[in-house]
């Protein structure tokens, strides 16, 4: 006897629930996220949910797959270009449009990718590689013949990771002037932002510099980022913390109340790195475009150490909502710090006219996406991430 079809009711009410899905899952993350939250967002009851999800991993996979579908509609428009230049081009704006589309109505919004990682389906990270390729084909030509591999996969990366970043600023724009700031951000995507004579010679700072306070506690601050970077806020459990540096959960509470305590320290311990490279840049630099590239080249250097990261940024989209506003507000003060610096270059001719405000949200998104650098272009030492990774950046991410 042959399979019963679905009906278009029960296809209907099926993208409804992932529809709703969307908002839970980008709200809470992967752990976070739970059927009775989409249950109740559509008026329902979980055993309504689960007739057509069985649970919430495979919802989660549902609402991935739908947003890496819309992606590969959005490359797909960037691959009709010419060349490299004008295929990020079309990409970008292409992109921009539609999330004026899902600000205005015209479209529906999708998974963010912050916590795909967290859920680990071969279906959805097989498909997300052929996303990643599928932006790597956009840079693909005679102009980019030159680079190896592992710089090409370096630069994809640092494309998709600016347009994903974007969903920690856009909402402060107004849905008309998204086609002004994509034509901003694919110039500077472009042609960087150091102005056309200025020398790409950032300032090795000392590794003290960036290492972070000199805290008892450093081990499990160092334990929990790594986990929060993986798995996302929920995903870092208490057991799995304690499990990494071999102790027991009564050492983890000797140290911290609750886990919301060691999360604020997590982010706490990545601001004073984060001011700290600032600070000494500032000292070291002559201009604001070198003040800019030797913290931003410290900074990626830190992460692609592997001796201690900064927590992803990303990995707020999973924390508690209680703190969110908080540490959301210790991150736009660091991004004014960039703007500040970046407007310093600008006054100084070393760095091009470009959106202060802007080009500041990229810089730190560029530093927050180094955090996944490793995924892509394995065994790179941190010399080179600052040369295939940071200096396109800043240079033009067709260039050097």
């Amino acid at each position: 006897m042959p399979e019963r079809q679905p009906t278009r009711r029960f296809e209907t009410r099926k993208a409804a629930i992932v529809a709703s899905a969307v908002g839970v899952l980008n709200r809470k993350g992967v752990r976070g996220m739970t059927l009775a939250d989409v249950a109740a967002s559509l008026d329902l009851v979980p055993t309504a949910v689960i007739y057509y999800f069985k649970n919430k991993e495979e919802l989660a996979q549902a609402c991935f797959l739908k947003a890496i579908d819309r992606f590969d509609q959005l490359l797909d428009a960037g691959a009709t270009g010419h060349s490299a230049e004008e295929r990020v081009g079309l990409f970008l704006k292409a992109y921009f449009d539609f999330k004026r589309q899902v600000v205005t109505g015209g479209a529906e919004p999708v998974a963010v990718f912050n916590d795909v990682r967290a859920l680990n389906q071969p279906a959805v990270n097989d498909a997300y590689v052929a996303m990643f390729r599928k932006t790597r084909a956009l840079l693909v030509g005679p102009e980019t013949g030159r680079w190896t591999r592992t710089e090409l996969n370096a630069r994809a990366h640092l494309l998709i990771s600016e347009v994903f970043w974007t969903v920690a600023w856009i909402y402060r724009h107004d849905a008309e002037d998204f086609g002004r700031i994509a034509g901003r951000v694919i110039a500077m995507t472009i042609d960087g932002l150091a102005a056309p004579d200025a020398a790409w010679a950032p300032i090795p700072l000392p590794a003290s510099v960036v290492e972070g306070p000199d805290a008892a506690n450093e081990l499990f601050l160092r334990a929990a980022t790594e986990l929060i970077n993986e798995e996302g806020y929920v995903g870092a459990s208490v057991e799995k913390i304690s499990a990494r540096l071999n102790v027991t959960k009564g050492a983890f509470y000797h140290h911290h109340e609750t886990k919301d305590e060691l999360v604020i320290a997590c982010f706490e311990r990545t601001f004073q790195v984060m001011r700290a490279a600032i600070r000494e840049a500032e000292r070291v630099g002559k201009t604001g475009y070198q003040v800019l590239t030797t913290a931003a080249s410290a900074l990626v250097e830190y992460q692609m150490s592997g001796n201690a990261r900064l927590l992803r940024t990303s990995a707020l989209t999973s924390a508690p909502e209680a703190i969110q506003p908080r540490l959301l507000g210790e991150f736009d003060r660091i991004s004014l710090r960039f703007a500040s610096l970046i407007g310093d270059g600008i006054a100084d001719g070393s760095i091009r006219p470009v959106d202060a405000n802007l080009a500041a949200q990229m810089v730190t998104g560029m530093i927050n996406a180094s955090a996944e650098l490793h995924f892509w272009t394995e065994a790179m030492t941190a010399d080179a991430a600052v040369q295939t990774y940071v200096q396109p950046f800043f240079e033009g991410l067709l260039g050097a």
